[in-house]
């Protein structure tokens, strides 16, 4: 049986119970699915299918084809009667690179035996480095396919919070050896983030260095309120042995290591924004990324987030940094992750966090700043998550944040 061959905005019935989408492309990628109801959002973060939460409700994650990303296998008795649509998502794994400097990929859909039903090659993409390929869709009582082809310029952050991913209550699965955050000591009330040391203050006189958990009013001497402040992250690679060069590579340094810094702005557990490389200004102006280091070489910050507190939407009640390694390399290849606080007004560093030695992990949960009351708090956090995007990093957030 030949697959029905699809274009930008056709639709096909599907008659089997049991589906599987797949894609083919020439570029390194993954595949991840969103359930949406009627109102194109999802329920809960359950229904956001990606590499570290591979299955949902009625939609896992199978091994793929030799050299190609995993498959989304559909079982459509299993599909909740409130999800209308399951979206197949192809994210490219190269932050520098987009579906225009390639082959268009093509996406299938399959029934459970193999038999090909439907094809769609996603042509007319460009710039952008993600893509809604296609979705399965509810229509009168049946199931249908349609070939969406949207491109999302902002990124997989941005279709992640137009999709109303928000961040979850419990930590997501993470290997045998992630540390556990302390539980706190009764009866004390549960902080809103891992335990830690007491609050230090802030002095002109030297920078403040922190420790894991550990909090600081942002308040200059005297008392006096900082309004415009500015968060450098930076790490370097692990250096490689003698003789085998960088990671094996040859001894290049240059483009084996692409960490990328976020901040997501969350009103307690819901994404307002998110500021990343593919987002480098804030919606409502307060917070301004300087831009993408795809290596981490050279001395000092690797990359500067700026933060107007003054002009943080009211709304905010938390920004939290993150850095995630793009194309999947653990931090156990990273050394001295750190994350520093500075007076934009005065170019003046206040506090620094410093983590040494690596985790086997993708991604970092490096600090916050947060309201309590009329203040701004800066806590540095240092815990490890499984994310290769802030849009991964985003469901896995519920335990750093308050309601």
């Amino acid at each position: 049986m030949s697959a029905q061959q699809l274009v930008k905005g056709q639709n096909g019935p599907i008659t089997a119970t049991d589906v599987v989408v797949s894609v083919q492309l020439t570029a390194p990628a993954d595949l991840s699915a969103l359930l949406v109801g009627a109102d194109g959002k999802v329920r809960s973060d359950a229904d956001f299918v990606f590499f570290n939460q591979p299955t949902g409700p009625g939609v896992r994650l199978v091994p793929g084809r030799a050299g190609q990303p995993a498959q989304l296998a559909i079982s459509l008795t299993q599909i909740p009667a409130d999800i209308e649509q399951i979206r197949a998502v192809i994210t490219l794994e190269d932050a520098s690179s987009s579906f225009g400097r390639s082959a268009p990929p093509t996406a299938y859909v399959s029934d459970a035996q193999g038999n090909s039903l439907f094809q769609y090659s996603v042509d007319g993409l460009t710039a952008e480095s993600i893509v809604i390929a296609v979705e399965i869709y509810r229509r009168s009582g049946a199931w249908k396919v349609r070939a969406v082809g949207q491109g999302y310029a902002g990124g997989f952050a941005a279709l992640v919070t137009d999709h109303g991913v928000s961040v979850d209550d419990a930590p997501a699965a993470q290997p045998a050896s992630a540390p556990v955050p302390p539980a706190p000591a009764p009866p004390a009330p549960a902080p809103s983030a891992p335990a830690g040391p007491p609050e230090v203050s802030l002095t002109k006189a030297r920078p403040v260095s922190l420790t894991k958990g550990q909090k600081v009013t942002l308040r200059k001497d005297g008392g006096v309120a900082l309004t415009v402040i500015r968060m450098g992250l930076g790490w370097d690679p692990v250096p490689a042995p003698k003789k085998t060069g960088f990671f094996g590579g040859g001894g290049s340094k240059s483009g084996n290591i692409d960490l990328d810094a976020s901040a997501i702005m969350l009103a307690g557990k819901n994404v307002v924004d998110v500021v990343y490389y593919g987002q480098l200004k804030a919606k409502d102006g307060s917070i301004l990324h300087e831009g993408d280091n795809l290596t981490g070489e050279g001395e000092g910050d690797d990359e500067v987030v700026g933060v107007d507190l003054t002009r943080v939407s009211p709304q905010v009640t938390s920004i939290v940094f993150t850095v995630t390694s793009y194309r999947g390399q653990t931090f156990e290849q990273i050394d001295n992750a750190f994350c520093r606080l500075v007076d934009d007004t005065n170019n003046t560093e206040l506090a620094r966090f410093t983590l040494q030695g690596g985790m086997p992990f993708t991604g970092l949960v490096m600090a916050k700043v947060y309201r309590e009351g009329a203040n701004w708090k800066l806590q540095a956090i240092g815990e490890g998550i499984n994310a290769k995007h802030a849009g991964e990093a985003v469901p896995q957030l519920g335990r750093f944040v308050q309601a």
